[in-house]
């Protein structure tokens, strides 16, 4: 049996961003596997966060990967700009106004890994025949935009179906990332379902113990 390594991503919407470098090195410490820096553009979502240039100071603060989730309208110039800041994984959407294929060629062109997302109104089946381009699928557990939401159980049968086509049709190297509402219960339930790379905010952040946490998480403690 092929053993299945399970990966952590803090998301930088539950940082305390005036200790930005702090926050970055505390996932670290941690044992936190990658940064999840989720990028809004008050257009795709209603919420602005923060782009490229953040996340070159980011960059600066850590080895960790950084994952940039790109939740803008049209990520075509965007993919670029976040490439260059130092982002080792770039999420698109597939609902974006793009051409997707080429958005997720040109993230490997440029060295990095590719990924699509897709949201929860989104049919998972819609996504299969980009999956040869994709290193990563994220299917998100939350209506994107805010953090904090709770987990909607009932993407748990995307996670399946993408894992099971993906291991079908010779992507079996596909990871698999969910995003909102993870804790420990729901961590379960979406590796059981096939996710094995989860993003967390407070679960991590806020937790008293973010080590203790982070290996919970992972169903190492």
């Amino acid at each position: 049996m092929i053993k299945i390594e399970y990966l952590t991503a803090a998301s930088v919407l539950a940082f305390d961003l005036s200790d930005l470098g702090n926050e970055v090195r505390r996932c670290a410490e941690a044992g936190v596997d990658w940064i999840h820096f989720d990028v809004m553009d008050g257009r795709f979502v209603e919420q602005i966060t923060y782009g490229a240039p953040v996340l070159k100071w980011v960059r600066k603060a850590t080895q960790l990967p950084i994952d940039a989730h790109l939740m803008v309208e049209d990520p075509t110039k965007q993919i670029e700009f976040f490439a260059q800041a130092g982002a080792d994984i770039i999420d698109i959407h597939i609902e974006s106004e793009c051409d997707t294929a080429a958005c997720l060629k040109r993230i490997r062109e440029l060295g990095k890994r590719s990924a699509l997302a897709i949201k929860p109104n989104t049919p998972v089946e819609e996504a299969f025949r980009y999956l040869p381009l994709c290193d990563m699928l994220l299917v998100m557990t939350v209506e994107p935009g805010y953090g904090g939401q709770g987990f909607m159980a009932d993407m748990l049968p995307k996670v399946t179906a993408a894992r099971e086509y993906a291991d079908k049709n010779g992507l079996k190297k596909l990871d698999i990332q969910v995003d909102g509402g993870i804790n420990t219960e729901t961590a379960a339930s979406a590796k059981k379902a096939g996710a094995n790379v989860l993003v967390a905010g407070t679960g991590l952040i806020k937790a008293p113990d973010m080590r203790a946490a982070n290996s919970a998480l992972k169903g190492t403690l």
